[in-house]
């Protein structure tokens, strides 16, 4: 008998409200070029081929607005608009709970709704090294120097160490996972009441740690929508994009 091939689900996950921006509404509900943010995450997963489910985590009082969104742009993957939880790890948890009917070997994509400019070729990239590893995250080489500081002697911080930059990497989403891996990985987790995590490839390197988890080429213009003026820079990448399809 051929082996089953796994189904691929993809969760976007809007479950923090973003106060940095400074805006009334959710961040990923904030307009880019004519649509809101989380519509721009959403339609990168919609337009892979690889990808067969779409779940989509959403603060908890904006479910509607978001299923609204969802119904509107006519997305046929997305099975589930549901609420998320206060925290990243927590929305993370719920994810994955909403994948029901799914096997240890099908595999989980998770992805921040407020990366609007991920392509659908990084997507893919990801789920072909799931082919060969648990555990799978997006990053980019670091071009800053980036120091290790701790506490001065009299006052301020002070550097304790300055690591290579070949070997620093700025992690991006989504971050792809064999079920079965993130799923133990998290149930470990939440035995641990020191567990703060803002990182799904995280957890399963602090509780699985024989588990290697992959690292994936990751693109400059995947950036996250946190800031003020992040919507005016993802504005411009976008319109950058567009023209170079144009051509």
């Amino acid at each position: 008998m051929a082996p089953q091939i796994p189904r691929v689900i993809a969760a976007v996950l809007a479950g923090g409200v973003g106060s940095r921006m400074g805006a009334a509404a959710p961040k990923q509900l904030l307009p880019l070029a004519g649509r809101p943010i989380i519509a721009h995450s959403v339609a990168a997963f919609e337009d892979c081929p690889d990808v067969d489910d779409i779940v989509v985590l959403m603060v908890a009082e904006h479910v509607g607005r978001v299923e609204d969104i969802v119904a509107d742009a006519g997305f046929t993957k997305v099975r589930a608009v549901l609420p998320g939880g206060a925290t990243r790890t927590e929305t993370s948890r719920a994810a994955l709970d909403a994948m029901e009917g799914a096997t240890g070997t099908d595999l989980a994509l998770l992805h921040d709704a407020a990366r609007p400019l991920l392509r659908p070729a990084t997507i893919s990239a990801c789920v072909a090294a799931l082919g060969t590893a648990g555990a799978v995250g997006v990053a980019v080489p670091s071009t800053d120097t980036t120091v290790r500081v701790a506490p001065g002697r009299t006052g301020g911080e002070v550097i304790t160490d300055v690591p290579p930059r070949s070997e620093l990497r700025r992690m991006q989403t989504p971050q792809g996972f064999r079920l079965d891996v993130v799923r133990r990985a998290y149930a470990l987790a939440a035995a641990d009441p020191d567990l703060v995590a803002t990182d799904d490839c995280g957890v399963v390197l602090r509780y699985l740690p024989g588990e290697e988890v992959r690292i994936v080429e990751g693109d400059e213009a995947n950036i996250k929508v946190t800031n003020p003026g992040d919507v005016e820079v993802a504005e411009a990448l976008l319109r950058r994009a567009r023209a170079g399809e144009a051509r």
